[in-house]
């Protein structure tokens, strides 16, 4: 081999004398994209692809060190910086430093977790990770788990398995080896209005389409209320129709709303559901003093965990833990040259939708280790407390409307200077986030409350404060005035 392909790979000394270089080369280049007067440079899509070189495989590379300064003077200044405390729109976590350094080792090493002989301690380490998850959500010694990407795909592979152990069970029907039943368009899963949109987004990809979601009114909490989802289900039975799951949500996007776990448990049992608890987003209750909030996960059949929201690891990673670790089988394979069945040796390909699979598990479980439950505890609360006191500023000021208090650490509400009907409030606030953003002077976000536009602030920088809440506030103004201007809408 020549130095000159030796130097691209770790294993040798010019490798490794390389590799320090670029290392610290991004290392600073990553430093200095967070540390950012504003959030967001407010680059529109064409400048930024006109900054970047006209070809991007040339015939003769650019070496290492050029590449990595075109990366940080053209592409690193115009990312989102999400360590700024006016970045606010998005379950978009500020990444620990734990889980810079676990991306580190994760790259570096490149494990794959489909099969033992590619992994080895990682293998080990996802496992114990998911015995941790499993411990922390109250689940039985038969439990067991795989990492995921997130919530996404935890959802998805959650309620593969709940359709194929319904179908197995109920109609004595295998879909791995003969595709959907009879039954399938009458399959039906039950989950809240405001529950996260993969559960449609499952259902068409478990080919049962959307109609196969049936979803269910909230309360003033915008928990799912029991008493529509008992109507709900006596429908679909005098209908004829097969509940094969209910979803409950610990977090909806919005709201954070709760639904209340331990009595979606009970009607799924009643049923013969599967029950699966979506917490990508409110999981991380479980390691504070508000634990208490997720009475009934313990009941699940399923529980989807996303370790790039509250528990502030990089994207991508997350977790779906099973109450009963057979329950895999349905959608397991095994192969001769990855995973034979008469191997000693743990090969995880079973238990995942995917093949090749990163070591993920490596940044929740370091970042477990360096904090604590106890330092986790004190983030999560730090970021909740931040919702709680900006809730409590936005009440306070004449030209905006709260619309909920918060349940985790989102704020919903309305920029609402002056009388205005609804329909210039809606184009308002419409635009004044997109101005916002244009301006690069925060990035917050909008969605739709009981019909109307409503402003939201996802507060996921625990070094946000109080006076970087009053300053986005301000900036809404400042760009506000100027909006309406645009808009022809008075608000003085």
């Amino acid at each position: 081999m020549t130095d000159e392909i030796e130097r691209h790979f770790l294993g040798n000394a010019a490798g490794e004398t390389a590799y320090r270089a670029a290392a610290e080369r991004a290392r600073e280049a990553a430093i200095d994209a967070t540390n950012t007067e504003r959030p967001f440079s407010g680059a529109e899509p064409a400048a930024i692809r006109e900054d970047l070189p006209e070809d991007v495989l040339p015939a003769e590379g650019v070496g290492l060190d050029a590449a990595l300064d075109e990366v940080a003077e053209d592409v690193l200044p115009h990312t989102v910086s999400v360590s700024h405390p006016a970045t606010a729109a998005h379950l978009h976590t500020p990444p620990m430093v734990a889980g810079l350094a676990a991306e580190s080792l994760i790259g570096a090493t490149n494990q794959s977790l489909d099969s033992y002989d590619q992994s080895g301690a990682a293998t080990v380490v996802e496992e114990r990770l998911v015995e941790t998850l499993a411990d922390l959500y109250g689940l039985p010694e038969s439990a067991d788990g795989v990492v995921t990407s997130g919530g996404t795909q935890s959802n998805f592979q959650a309620l593969l398995l709940a359709r194929d152990a319904y179908c197995a069970d109920h109609f004595d029907h295998i879909v791995q080896e003969r595709g959907l039943p009879a039954e399938a368009s009458d399959l039906r899963l039950v989950c809240s209005a405001e529950a996260h949109f993969t559960g449609e987004q499952s259902a068409h990809h478990l080919g049962l389409g959307h109609d196969a979601v049936v979803t269910v009114p909230t309360d003033d909490d915008h928990r799912m209320d029991v008493d529509a989802l008992d109507a709900t289900l006596e429908r679909l039975d005098d209908e004829g129709r097969e509940v094969f799951a209910v979803i409950g949500t610990a977090g909806t996007t919005d709201f954070g709303a709760i639904d209340p776990l331990s009595e979606l448990a009970d009607r799924a049992a009643e049923h013969d559901a599967w029950f699966h608890v979506d917490a990508a987003y409110g999981g991380a209750l479980a390691l504070t003093d508000e634990a208490d909030r997720l009475a009934g996960v313990e009941l699940a059949d399923s529980v989807s965990v996303d370790f790039h929201k509250l528990f502030f690891q990089p994207i991508s990673a997350g977790a779906l833990v099973v109450r009963d670790r057979a329950d895999f089988g349905h959608a397991a394979r095994n192969d001769d040259y990855l995973n034979p069945e008469d191997s000693a040796l743990p090969n995880l390909v079973w238990k995942s939708t995917q093949t090749t699979r990163r070591f993920d598990a490596l940044k929740p479980y370091l970042a477990f280790r360096a904090l604590g439950r106890d330092g986790f505890a004190d983030v999560v609360t730090t970021v909740q407390r931040n919702a709680n006191r900006a809730a409590t500023l936005l009440d306070a000021a004449d030209d905006f409307d709260l619309l909920a208090e918060p349940s985790l650490n989102t704020v919903l509400f309305r920029y609402t200077p002056r009388d205005l009907d609804d329909d210039s409030v809606d184009r308002l606030n419409t635009a004044t986030r997109e101005a916002l953003f244009r301006d690069g002077r925060a990035v917050i976000a909008r969605t739709e409350v009981d019909g109307v536009s409503a402003l939201k602030f996802t507060l996921m920088n625990p070094q946000t404060t109080l006076d970087d809440v009053a300053d986005i506030l301000d900036a809404i103004r400042d760009v506000g005035r100027d909006v309406a201007d645009e808009l022809a809408i008075a608000t003085r």
